[in-house]
């Protein structure tokens, strides 16, 4: 396995990170387990879960799986860097959602009670709050971390310009602010590449990206199809928006002889301030194969070749589409 430091912060993170969404919905408690105890004998030391995962309001049904897995013991939660998520609604009442200083004092003790640990290393605001002041937020999370029940905090989904008025905000407060940024990012999207990568790689703030294989579309969709796989309605009408890129894509993967998944992790891999992105095996088979991807070497020529069937923004603002 390959470690890095998320983004400037010292501490070193596994270069592809567990997605755990799949723990409980898709994945059962003894399937999760099995991932989980596999992710750590092949040294993947990063879990990044959510509050709301699980998709039954107020439950927390993922965490409570990571909590019960790590109370087994056995150095489970020592060697686990976990990350976890707030902002999405956990009840019916207004204070229950968002970055409120109240909603974040509230959400991180039910995480903690949920994961059975007494501190949450990397803690995560699922969406920008465009009503909650930065004061607040920042206020909110430097009382989390003298409390000592978070250490570091991370944005999600946030645009270059809410990077850095976060760290604006953060700095004239003397405190770190973000240490890492999770953004949808992959070969099919790739906006992020305008300004919240460059904003993310001035502070020094790791990107995790999220959907790295464009929801299933970057993962051989066409070779499993025709190996008589199902796909659903919303997987057959993205592929009929990108069958063109998707043909050319998978072609291109069978001259390099590697499985689509893993040219696409490793094509993100190589871009400027991603940490690693997250991968969400069902399977502990489907975990092993992604460390395929910390092999794969894209010469530039290959470089080139992904960036015309999937043409990015143009490169960093203001030149991407000005002088």
């Amino acid at each position: 396995m390959e470690y890095t430091h998320l983004g400037r912060a010292g501490i070193s993170v596994s270069r592809l990170c567990l997605g755990t969404m799949n723990f409980g919905p898709e994945t059962s408690e003894e399937d999760s387990f099995t991932i989980m105890d596999r992710a750590h004998e092949l040294g993947v030391n990063f879990f990044d879960t959510a509050n709301v995962y699980g998709w039954k309001k107020g439950e927390g049904v993922t965490e409570q799986i990571i909590g019960r897995w790590f109370a087994q013991g056995g150095g489970r939660r020592e060697r686990t860097v976990i990350a976890t998520k707030l902002y999405g609604s956990m009840g019916d009442w207004p204070n229950d959602e968002k970055l409120s200083a109240l909603n974040i004092r509230r959400a991180c003790d039910a995480s903690l009670k949920r994961l059975q640990t007494d501190h949450i290393d990397l803690y995560q605001m699922h969406h920008v709050d465009r009503d909650t002041p930065f004061d607040e937020i920042w206020e909110a999370m430097e009382t989390l971390r003298q409390q000592g029940k978070i250490i570091y905090a991370g944005s999600s989904n946030f645009a270059g310009w809410h990077v850095a008025k976060a760290q604006e905000t953060a700095r004239r407060r003397g405190f770190g602010g973000l240490v890492s940024e999770q953004s949808h990012y992959n070969l099919l999207t790739r906006t992020v590449e305008l300004e919240v990568l460059p904003a993310c790689e001035d502070y020094g703030i790791g990107v995790i990206p999220w959907s790295p294989l464009a929801g299933g579309l970057l993962g051989g969709v066409l070779r499993k199809i025709d190996k008589g796989r199902s796909a659903s309605e919303r997987m057959l009408g993205e592929l009929d928006k990108h069958r063109d890129k998707i043909e050319r894509y998978e072609g291109l993967c069978d001259e390099l002889g590697e499985d689509p998944a893993n040219v696409a992790l490793a094509w993100l891999l190589r871009q400027r301030a991603v940490t690693g992105p997250i991968i969400g095996p069902r399977t502990a088979e489907q975990l092993e194969g992604s460390l395929r991807a910390l092999e794969i070497e894209l010469d530039e020529k290959t470089l080139d070749l992904l960036d015309e069937i999937f043409p990015g923004p143009g490169g960093t603002a203001p030149e991407a589409y000005a002088w």
